[in-house]
Formats: structure tokens, C-alpha cells, sequence
């Protein structure tokens, strides 16, 4: 294996140690508030009940598109 190529995988792996260093020592900090003014912890109740009121909508046009998409298939007949 040429020296250089050895040298390229060292730098490789080093890099990766302080990356895996940083990670260790620079936690994320849930609590913080990031540019858009919006926290971690916080919002997470509020989401909930947003998708919970999705969830049901979605339920509801679908069963309204079940239900005429079935009438349309009494009068369908089969394509050659």
C-alpha cells in the first residue's frame, strides 16, 4: 500500500475522532430556542394535538372519496 494512501485513511480516521469528540462534548441542547423563536420541549404537546386533528381529516376525506369513487364504478365497464 503506497505511503500516501496510508496517510489519506490516518487523516480519514482522525478527522473522525474530533468529529466523534465534538459530538460527546457539544451536546444538543432540547431547551434552546433556535432563529424562529420556537423551543425543543415545549412544543412537543402542541404538535401532538395538531396531528391527532390531521389524522381525522384525512380519515374523513378519505372515506368521502371510498364512497364516490364507488358510484362511479357501478356504471364502469372494462377498457380493451
Amino acid at each position: 500500500m503506497p505511503t500516501l494512501h496510508r496517510l489519506a485513511t490516518l487523516r480519514d480516521d482522525i478527522i473522525y475522532f474530533i468529529a466523534l469528540y465534538q459530538s460527546w462534548v457539544y451536546r444538543v441542547d432540547h431547551r434552546r430556542v433556535n432563529e424562529f423563536g420556537q423551543g425543543g420541549d415545549d412544543d412537543d404537546e402542541s404538535e401532538k394535538k395538531e396531528v391527532e386533528g390531521a389524522e381525522t381529516v384525512i380519515e374523513e376525506k378519505t372515506e368521502a372519496v371510498a364512497a364516490s369513487s364507488s358510484d362511479k364504478k357501478k356504471g364502469a365497464t372494462k377498457r380493451r
